[in-house]
């Protein structure tokens, strides 16, 4: 059925992460709901909001990374998982 995906142990750490990112703000979310605020953002946002923008970010940063040097890619994950946490906690 997945034998078309290269599921390497970067792959699976990649998706298993992020599954429990959802599960664990899922549980923040209803143990503790957000409110909107303001940060560097242009917007009101609440944790939600900020993990899908980070995520997104932290995205198009690991593919810059991957297109852009030719430098492991380990250093532009790295990246890419500070520039998360900076968006979820100042965004």
């Amino acid at each position: 059925m997945f034998a078309w995906m290269a599921w390497t142990p970067e792959v699976a750490i990649f998706f298993v992460s992020i599954l429990l990112m959802l599960v664990g703000m899922s549980l923040w979310q209803v143990r503790s709901p957000s409110i909107e605020r303001r940060g560097f953002l242009p917007m009101p946002t609440t944790r939600g909001d900020r993990l899908f923008i980070g995520l997104l970010t932290a995205a198009y940063v690991n593919l810059a990374w991957a297109g852009l040097t030719d430098l492991t890619q380990m250093i532009g994950a790295g990246i890419s998982f500070i520039v998360l946490l900076i968006v979820m906690r100042w965004g």
